[in-house]
């Protein structure tokens, strides 16, 4: 995939962050050689190696600086590099550099779930499991750990996510008689009444990449892609579950009941703050950025929960989110773990991720902090969006994989389904021949291809 979509929104959030000197992990002395892993870790081990001198290098795209100075406040004797090379492919592509030249991988790395499979199927990233991330699992909503976890080890910390609702226009809404829908059926009916009355569209489905259709999938419960962290992968884009879904979408499109712009371009942005979108089916870190994007709007807006597909149901899905991996190359293994654990799992780290850098939380407990919870939005009209989301979190269907390589995911889709959105074609016929190019790719890498 060329990007995915939390990569592009936490661009816009790390408002300060800029490139800087690549730096390798260096250390003195510290802990066990993550080349033979060993299987447990002692308590004796972990206090050895956070009491060495020992500095270790973290990537990533988040102004993150401030938790980090709360971790060294911490562990005085770890100092922590803190290196921007690039947001997304950027860096994953300098960590697979470094990787290939033996030097200059960080100890540390900030990863979207969708990017992880494709370093564990180069054996990059370190399980976690023997330093004690097994244990942390109860901490975390569900579908967010299943995310970083399988059957064969622990490969990440969860740092935020991006569980989904329904953002709206009131304004617009209220100008065409209609309420927020709650079932996709009147979704349908809602887009037609809106458009008449108001001229905008109820939404965009966006053309460019491949994050929010294979989002309505997680939501419908249709399962795209598995992988075994092998060489077996299962590509089913075209089961008669993803077809219900695509033919809902291909009706809309066809209609011309939904805009197909490209997200992240110009003609987006100002879609966003005209009004051209009476609402966006996304994820909870959207309402911080409509507010930079379209401040004229402000008091317009209110969050609700996603349409659904059956009554009764309450089943929401994700778009983005990231952990933090540990390289296998790390000469410091049990510092780096510990240092991606407090980030992502102590509490004043936690409730600065999601109060100061906007990072939708993870954990349990910060999803239920009132200094998290309780706030209110100004631009959503007082509303306590927060809440809304963190109650959303835990309806996220917990069993969604992906192909480890998402990247020609992406690409393949901007040739394929992406193509027919734009054009108003057949999106059936798309997403035949995105299914098979993504068949024929993972054949000729050597993948065992069940359909």
């Amino acid at each position: 995939m060329r990007t995915f979509t939390q990569r592009k929104i936490t661009t816009v959030a790390a408002i300060a962050a800029a490139s800087a000197l690549l730096l390798s992990g260096c250390a003195s002395g510290s802990s066990a050689d993550s080349s033979s892993t060993p299987t447990t870790v002692s308590q004796a081990e972990i206090d050895k190696a956070m009491e060495t001198p020992t500095t270790l290098t973290f990537w990533s795209w988040v102004p993150i600086q401030p938790e980090i100075d709360l971790f060294e406040a911490k562990y005085p004797n770890i100092t922590v590099n803190l290196v921007n090379v690039g947001n997304g492919d950027a860096e994953f592509d300098k960590i697979r550099t470094a990787l290939k030249a033996g030097t200059g991988a960080p100890d540390v790395a900030q990863m979207g779930y969708q990017d992880m499979p494709s370093f564990r199927v180069t054996d990059s990233l370190l399980d976690l499991t023997p330093y004690g991330a097994a244990d942390l699992a109860d901490q975390y909503v569900p579908w967010v750990w299943n995310q970083v976890s399988s059957d064969s080890g622990v490969f990440g910390i969860p740092q935020d996510s991006g569980p989904m609702g329904l953002l709206y226009r009131s304004d617009i809404y209220a100008q065409a008689g209609v309420t927020p829908p709650t079932s996709y059926d009147e979704y349908t009916a809602a887009a037609q009444t809106i458009k008449e009355k108001t001229g905008s569209y109820i939404s965009n489905f966006p053309s460019g990449e491949p994050g929010t259709i294979l989002s309505l999938l997680w939501q419908a419960g249709v399962k795209p892609f598995t992988y075994d962290g092998g060489q077996n992968v299962k590509i089913d884009l075209t089961s008669p579950e993803a077809t219900e879904v695509v033919d809902y979408w291909n009706n809309l499109v066809k209609n011309d009941l939904v805009s197909v712009d490209a997200e992240w371009t110009d003609q987006w942005y100002q879609g966003l703050a005209q009004g051209k979108y009476a609402s966006w089916l996304t994820a909870a870190w959207a309402p911080l950025f409509l507010e930079g994007t379209a401040p004229d709007t402000a008091g317009n807006w209110t969050a609700t929960t996603l349409p659904q597909w059956k009554d009764g149901d309450n089943v929401s899905a994700n778009l983005g989110g990231s952990a933090n991996v540990v390289l296998k190359s790390t000469e410091n293994p049990i510092a780096a773990y510990e240092f991606a654990k407090w980030i992502n799992n102590d509490p004043s780290s936690t409730i600065m991720l999601a109060n100061d850098q906007s990072l939708f939380p993870t954990t349990n407990a910060t999803l239920e902090d009132p200094a998290f919870v309780d706030t209110t939005s100004d631009f959503f009209g007082g509303q306590k969006v927060n809440q809304l989301f963190a109650e959303i979190s835990p309806t996220v269907d917990t069993d969604f994989d992906w192909l480890p390589f998402m990247s020609f995911v992406g690409s393949s889709f901007t040739d394929t389904l992406g193509k027919a959105i734009a054009d108003r074609t057949d999106l059936e016929t798309g997403v035949a021949a995105w299914q098979q190019e993504l068949v024929d790719y993972a054949t000729q890498q050597g993948f065992t291809v069940e359909e």
